[in-house]
């Protein structure tokens, strides 16, 4: 697997000349030229990008889906995540901006432990930001000061630069919560075959199934894990766990109360592989143990 290192040898990749500042850089596609290279065929990275793109075509390949590099506006990849791109599909037209930023960059900042909880980096490529005019100009005025930035490096250029990306993702952060909530024709459909999902799983009567996980769920709606825990946290106030978890109780109180099987035997059917494990759940959540709330109804 290829790995590119640098923001410098990334700038040689895309035809371009030394980036003004050696741990970012603000990229114009509309100057760039990705030349012919086995890179691209499979390669991993050491920066941060965020890919601001207009009228950007093309096919790249994120994670283990290959995806249209035209669906959305606002994209954001994070280091060493394996990446695919098919130069014949790309328009010698694209035009937009990517905002590159080393992970060493972060080093001894605060964002270096706060960037993971900008969940969007974990994004699928189809799961990117459509942005009205006013946010799309937001995030410009952010890039370019970082360019502009670059081109004066001195012992403050690091911490003004950090706080400008962070503003960025701040920004982001909420453009994509409005999306969530603006597109609600499809985030009903969403929700609607979240719950039903659930509901199937939970009303199997196999007995090997396996406790219900975050992934499998996103698998079967064709999601990022991270993608559908944050578009639930805005619609509900719970991630995807912590649906999970509330389907759980719910289910094991309705078992609890209306059957005789043993805690071990619903334990089983909820697809717990140890009752003890159940049991320390149940009370974490309820307060009560199994039995407890089956003597409760007594």
């Amino acid at each position: 697997m290829n790995t590119i290192k640098s923001i410098s040898a990334f700038h040689r990749l895309l035809s371009l000349p030394e980036p003004k500042h050696p741990m970012v850089s603000v990229v114009n596609l509309s100057e760039s030229v990705f030349i012919e290279d086995e890179v691209w065929k499979g390669f991993v990275s050491r920066y941060y990008c965020v890919a601001l793109k207009r009228n950007a075509t093309g096919k790249i390949k994120y994670g283990q889906q290959h995806y249209d590099y035209d669906k959305g506006v606002l994209s954001f990849t994070a280091p060493n995540q394996v990446q695919y791109l098919d130069l014949q599909t790309m328009d010698c037209e694209n035009t937009g901006y990517l905002l590159i930023f080393h992970e060493d960059f972060l080093l001894k900042h605060s964002l270096a432990k706060t960037i993971s909880s900008y969940g969007f980096f974990s994004y699928a490529v189809n799961e990117a930001l459509h942005l009205s005019e006013d946010e799309e100009n937001d995030l410009l005025e952010i890039m370019n000061k970082i360019d502009k930035e670059c081109q004066h490096i001195d012992h403050h250029t690091q911490e003004i630069i950090l706080s400008q990306i962070e503003l960025l993702l701040n920004y982001s952060k909420r453009f994509y919560e409005r999306q969530f909530i603006t597109r609600k024709s499809g985030t009903h459909q969403l929700l609607t075959k979240f719950e039903t999902f659930m509901n199937d799983y939970f009303n199997q009567k196999s007995s090997d199934k396996g406790l219900l996980t975050v992934h499998q769920i996103a698998e079967a709606m064709n999601l990022s894990p991270n993608y559908l825990s944050d578009l639930l946290r805005v619609h509900t106030g719970q991630n995807t766990q912590q649906h999970i978890h509330e389907k759980l109780i719910s289910k094991a109180k309705e078992k609890l109360s209306t059957t005789e099987l043993s805690i071990s035997e619903i334990a089983y059917e909820l697809g717990f592989e140890h009752s003890q494990s159940f049991s320390t759940l149940f009370k974490k959540k309820t307060n009560m143990s199994p039995l407890e709330f089956r003597q409760s109804f007594n």
